[in-house]
């Protein structure tokens, strides 16, 4: 009877041992046997990540992406995704990481398990140029007459719905459309990040737009990873950490937030 006790042990410890296996091999080690680290990312959020005239993916959030892979001896390899269907596209491993400018929050937290932020932003306002000040901050917009708009599945969204929820709310599947509903005069304001705001203002404003530039909420912005994946969280973390002290986040920084040179190549 112990003898049959034991070996069922035994094969207990054995079958939890190579379920312990699997598990450890985490993204990052994943994308160094397979000698590229695959990042899932809808490019239209400037300057994180966005596609230039020549059909290249470009911006910020890819240039940290560049340097983690070459810190790694990895390609990257960008996979383009609609951002409402990026978190079941990680599950179904169809990349290894999100990195797409997506905010940290409980909700999310809940889902995924996120790095430490390589930035931090905020909600902003795009409104229309008539309604200089009869709105001065998103308060002023929750009203049923107001009609707002944003990027669907992000956090512009979210924030639109619980902190202006009086007013209308009409989303889209990319920024640039919901900003041209305010240039037309179909929508009265454009929630979004203070970084994607503060471009669009000019790139596509045609002067019809006012920025608001206060941000109103608190936005950490960090990578994405499935739940559990602690060994990939903690290289990632490190990479962070390195990168912040020993210049290259500082250069990358400035190369997109404060060189405005790479919007020529946006045109």
């Amino acid at each position: 009877m112990f003898k049959k006790y034991l070996s069922m042990l035994l094969v207990g410890v054995t079958a939890l041992m190579a379920v312990s296996a699997a598990q450890a091999a985490g993204a990052i080690d994943e994308a160094v046997k397979r000698g590229t680290l695959r990042a899932g990312m809808d490019p239209t959020y400037m300057p994180f990540q966005m596609t230039n005239k020549r059909g290249e993916i470009v911006g910020f959030e890819v240039d940290i992406l560049k340097a983690m892979a070459k810190s790694m001896g990895v390609k990257l390899e960008m996979v383009s995704t609609s951002y409402d269907g990026i978190i079941p596209a990680l599950m179904t491993d169809k990349f290894d990481i999100i990195s797409s400018g997506m905010t940290l929050t409980q909700e999310r937290n809940l889902k995924l398990n996120f790095s430490e932020p390589f930035i931090v932003v905020g909600q902003t306002l795009l409104i229309r140029k008539e309604l200089a000040g009869e709105i001065k901050s998103y308060k002023d917009l929750n009203n049923e007459k107001y009609r707002l708009t944003s990027k669907l599945g992000t956090t512009g969204e979210m924030v639109a719905k619980k902190l202006i929820g009086k007013a209308k709310y009409h989303g889209y599947d990319n920024e640039q459309e919901a900003v041209m509903d305010v240039v037309n005069g179909k929508a009265d304001a454009f929630v979004y990040d203070a970084p994607y705001n503060v471009v669009a203002v000019n790139k596509a404003g045609a002067g019809k737009l006012l920025f608001l530039d206060k941000p109103f909420t608190f936005e950490p912005l960090a990578f994405g990873l499935k739940k559990g994946d602690y060994d990939s969280l903690n290289f990632i973390n490190n990479f962070l950490h390195q990168i912040k002290h020993d210049g290259t986040y500082d250069r990358i920084h400035d190369k997109w937030f404060k060189d405005t040179a790479w919007l020529k190549d946006m045109e």
